[in-house]
């Protein structure tokens, strides 16, 4: 855990001259509870969790507090392909496979592209970030299926 991490929410905004609201404290949940959710689906279950006579943020409140907590390093966004960002938190660097067929978003180790990083480095001179990396294929599943299919 770096030192920053290991700093509450409160202190690293308080540092930044930002207090920690009621609304950032959501988000984040949100995000943490979908782990890969756009902002609509963070407004969604927010509006969700809040019930009927809760109140839940505007979806531009949720826009601006996904920013601040982005530029805080507390979550990282990733395009997964069309359409909107996802938003995961920041504690658990991942790379997304997504599988073209059913949608399904597998997180996997960062590890896994050491070699391709490397060899991207060496040859480029380009950092790959990780946490931004989303690679398209087919899952195993979807793989099977059409294999059965075919037969």
């Amino acid at each position: 855990m770096s030192g920053e991490e290991s700093v509450p929410l409160a202190a690293q905004l308080r540092a930044r001259g930002m207090r920690l609201t009621s609304q950032r404290q959501r988000v984040l949940a949100a995000v943490a509870a979908l782990e890969h959710g756009t902002p609509e689906e963070i407004h969604a279950w927010l509006r969700a969790e809040a019930g009927a006579d809760g109140a839940a943020p505007d979806t531009s409140t949720v826009y601006r507090n996904l920013e601040v907590l982005e530029r805080l390093g507390l979550v990282w966004h990733t395009h997964l392909g069309k359409g909107a960002p996802v938003y995961h938190a920041a504690q658990h660097p991942h790379l997304h496979v997504v599988c073209q067929s059913c949608g399904q978003i597998i997180s996997a180790d960062p590890g896994l592209l050491d070699s391709a990083a490397e060899r991207l480095a060496a040859d480029l001179g380009f950092t790959v970030d990780v946490g931004h990396v989303a690679l398209s294929g087919t899952c195993r599943a979807c793989a099977e299926k059409t294999r059965t299919e075919h037969r």
